[in-house]
């Protein structure tokens, strides 16, 4: 008998008969809330009433109002529940979904939860089979300090000029730690039979991100910030082009085809080197290098400029 092929395998369910409750809202918690409904999870998710003035059924999770897009395919798959905690009978909802519930996910603030009668201690004394995954904005004291995923990029030194990230990776990153800490959740309480608390912090999301950074790699001297030639994005006829040549022998394809003499890979870091190597692609198109790539091995990408 044949083994399946990795691209024509099943995705493995590692959650499947765990049942998830999510109160966070915008975008990492229901990030977090997709992958773990992509392992199998059954997903819930209460939401706040619409604010007042909309239709009945709009969605009470900002991100449904500002961009309906993002919501709908964050939320597929996922039963999404109108309750308002302020109230006697959303209080009594909500407790109806966590008695049986094995995770429950969080996005506001330690005060905000021990207002609602949410905190971890108080949900573990009724709940003790209940694990928690806090997603916070910092962590520890912190955790009451207003920010989002600009300020926590900014605070990790990933913000160098007046542009926006290209990304929310502070938002995703903080999703992935979010998912992680639900399956070292569900591992815990399959061997202990008890719930446990974690607190994922989106700065924490940020400052990991940011190691490549703080150890020099992705700074201008560094070689996958600029100073090695073989790993920059140049100007090309009609375009730009990525290219990652930084292994030795992805380096020493692109010199041979782009006429650059390379003794080592010291070669890749001086100036005439980088200067060579921009002539060349600024005489190509888009489709000739594409082919070149192909042709010789070579890791790169063509762009519109």
């Amino acid at each position: 008998m044949s083994t399946p092929s990795p691209a024509t395998s099943k995705p493995l369910k590692p959650l499947r008969g765990v049942r998830v409750l999510s109160l966070a809202l915008n975008l990492p918690g229901p990030a977090a809330f997709m992958r773990l409904h992509a392992m199998g999870a059954t997903c819930i998710k209460a939401e706040p009433p619409g604010p007042k003035g909309t239709p009945a059924g709009t969605s009470g999770d900002p991100m449904g109002q500002y961009n309906p897009t993002a919501y709908a395919t964050l939320h597929q798959g996922i039963k999404v529940l109108s309750i308002d905690l302020k109230t006697d009978k959303g209080q009594a909802r909500l407790h109806q979904e966590l008695a049986r519930t094995d995770l429950l996910l969080t996005s506001f603030r330690p005060s905000a939860l021990a207002k609602l009668g949410l905190g971890w201690k108080a949900l573990h004394k009724v709940y003790p089979q209940l694990s928690v995954v806090a997603i916070v904005g910092a962590p520890g004291a912190r955790a009451e300090e207003p920010g989002h995923d600009l300020t926590y990029l900014a605070e990790a030194g990933l913000v160098n000029d007046m542009s926006l990230p290209a990304t929310l990776f502070a938002d995703m990153g903080g999703a992935l730690m979010a998912s992680e800490a639900a399956l070292k959740a569900v591992l815990n309480q399959r061997t202990s039979g008890k719930g446990s608390f974690q607190e994922v912090a989106l700065s924490d999301a940020a400052a990991w991100l940011a190691l490549p950074r703080t150890w020099g790699l992705t700074q201008p001297t560094g070689a996958v910030g600029g100073a090695h030639a073989g790993y920059r994005v140049y100007a090309c006829k009609g375009g730009r082009v990525a290219v990652a040549a930084l292994e030795p022998h992805f380096a020493a394809a692109l010199c041979r085809v782009a006429g650059v003499p390379m003794t080592d890979l010291r070669a890749m870091f001086q100036p005439q080197t980088h200067a060579s190597i921009a002539s060349f692609f600024a005489g190509q198109t888009r489709k000739q290098l594409d082919k070149l790539a192909a042709a010789n091995d070579i890791p790169l990408h063509t762009l519109p400029a």
